[in-house]
């Protein structure tokens, strides 16, 4: 080992994040657990120069969400010219608030006799409650220009750069018209305190969404209409509200706490968000941010299932009965898309769900493939000789549902296509066909086990529980950014292009 090897620390497991209450003499520890990226605090490298037998512990308060870095070690490295050991509160000090840095004592006084914490309510408005395996759950919500709010999340928002790749911190001091596009959705747990001046509440995890403004050409008919009725003075003489407006809702980070994975909570606070974003007569369409693949998963479950108890999925048919000349294997012939689906009643059922074309598509080839028997298509093309002439009905929905597949892949990658080979595009096509059925074929077992996990919970005693928080791949930070849902889908990508971010 290197000298600088004997000095240097993986951050990742220096770091120990508790959540804790008042206890009956000293404060009680709730859940204890690593941050999973410490890189954008740390560096590329994770690690921590000058310490021997570092620790740094990072406690918060479970009800208002209060921290406290305590930071202890055995040696530290003497400087040598420029070479010297982390500064690490000058190190951590952009990523978290003033009072993380008191003394110990003060933190446990405070969280110990803090005798206003019995009446602790999450800020915003109670937007459903929950059991899950014999636990009581609420989701309060509330938009980030409101101050309790604001305090909560400058606490708390260091853990998106612990927990989410790619995530960073929020700007608080924006203006308020910027901050009441923001809204924070907090997850708490409903427990019984050890002391009775303690709160009931402690954290589980949270989300935010962002509202943009989207002027719809409908809405400027109505803008320029009303304008020519009356005149119009800026600013107006009645502030709007951002919420007031025609707007694409997206959801930006999105984090449950390790020691509460796989309880259901991810699906409980998404559904939850989904059903608000439905009921806003504002909200135009829902979008994700940057989701990781774990988040993509989550959504997939949660949205295959809502359209399926909505009846969306019910109204949706492939059309098998095509004249078989069009699916001659010929130069030219082309089956159009409008013959194998109605198109007008697709648009007009993903406006009613706001839900983003890419992934609404992505959920109608789902749901079509569902409605191919297992044996036809695990078979893959091999069965598919007689392409659309075939007898046997789920052979022929099979063949005219890859050649939807097909269509889309070729519509959102023609630029890298066109420039390959007639043989070699038709080759890599094919490859990303079957990539994209394998890849239904995962998420049609990961909604099986979803729905056992669900059973489970409710012969318990509790509600859905879930098991969509799974553990991924720690890699470091492959990805393909997307800035938008509605970009183009890159070549091999069963899924869709995406950075993680969760």
């Amino acid at each position: 080992m290197t000298d600088q090897e004997a000095w240097s620390t993986n951050a990742n497991e220096a770091i120990v994040i508790s959540v804790v209450q008042a206890g009956e003499s000293v404060p009680k520890t709730l859940s204890t657990f690593h941050p999973q990226f410490t890189y954008p605090i740390f560096g590329e490298e994770e690690r921590i120069f000058g310490y021997q037998g570092l620790h740094i512990n990072l406690r918060f308060a479970a009800h208002d969400l209060r921290p406290h870095f305590e930071i202890s070690y055995d040696k530290k490295f003497k400087a040598v010219g420029d070479t010297k050991a982390t500064d690490l509160l000058e190190t951590l000090k952009p990523w978290t608030t003033e009072e993380s840095f008191q003394r110990t004592s003060s933190f446990d006084s405070h969280l110990q006799n803090d005798a206003s914490a019995k009446d602790f309510c999450p800020p915003g408005e109670l937007l459903e409650c929950y059991a899950s395996r014999g636990r009581n759950f609420e989701i309060w919500s509330g938009e980030l220009s409101d101050p309790a709010m604001r305090l909560l999340i400058s606490r708390v928002q260091i853990l998106i750069s612990f927990f989410i790749e790619g995530g960073t911190p929020l700007e608080l001091d924006d203006q308020e018209w910027t901050l009441a596009r923001w809204c924070v959705y907090f997850v708490y747990e409903k427990i019984t305190p050890s002391i009775p001046h303690a709160s009931p509440y402690s954290i589980v995890g949270y989300s935010t969404s962002y509202r943009f403004i989207t002027y719809t050409l409908s809405t400027l008919t109505n803008r320029t209409s009303k304008l020519s009725a009356q005149s119009f003075t800026l600013p107006p003489s009645t502030p709007l509200h951002p919420s007031s407006l025609p707007s694409r809702i997206r959801i930006s980070q999105f984090l449950i706490l390790p020691s509460h994975h796989s309880h259901g909570h991810g699906s409980h606070l998404y559904n939850a968000m989904i059903k608000t974003f439905l009921a806003s007569p504002t909200c135009i369409e829902i979008t994700v941010e940057d989701p990781n693949e774990a988040f993509d998963d989550l959504r997939d479950y949660c949205d295959y299932s809502n359209l399926t108890s909505n009846g969306t999925f019910s109204q949706i048919k492939l059309n098998t009965n095509i004249d078989p000349k069009l699916s001659a294997n010929k130069i030219g012939v082309r089956v159009p898309t409008s013959r194998l689906l109605d198109k007008s009643l697709l648009e007009s059922l993903r406006h009613k769900n706001k839900i983003a074309p890419r992934q609404f598509y992505r959920l109608v080839e789902m749901y079509l493939f569902v409605q191919i028997a297992p044996h036809a298509r695990q078979a893959g093309a091999s069965r598919l000789t007689q392409r659309g002439r075939a007898s046997n009905p789920d052979d022929r929905a099979f063949y005219y549902w890859r050649l939807l597949v097909k269509q889309r892949v070729y519509k959102q990658n023609k630029d890298v296509l066109i420039q390959l080979d007639r043989g070699e595009r038709a080759d890599k096509v094919e490859q990303t066909v079957g990539e994209v059925a394998g890849d239904y074929e995962r998420l049609l077992r990961g909604m099986e086990n979803w729905k056992k996990a669900e059973k489970k919970s409710s012969s318990n005693g509790g509600g859905t529980a879930a098991n969509t928080e799974e553990k991924r791949d720690r890699g470091k930070r492959k990805k393909i950014v997307e800035d938008d849902e509605d970009e183009d889908v890159a070549m091999g990508d069963s899924k869709r292009a995406r950075s993680e971010a969760l």
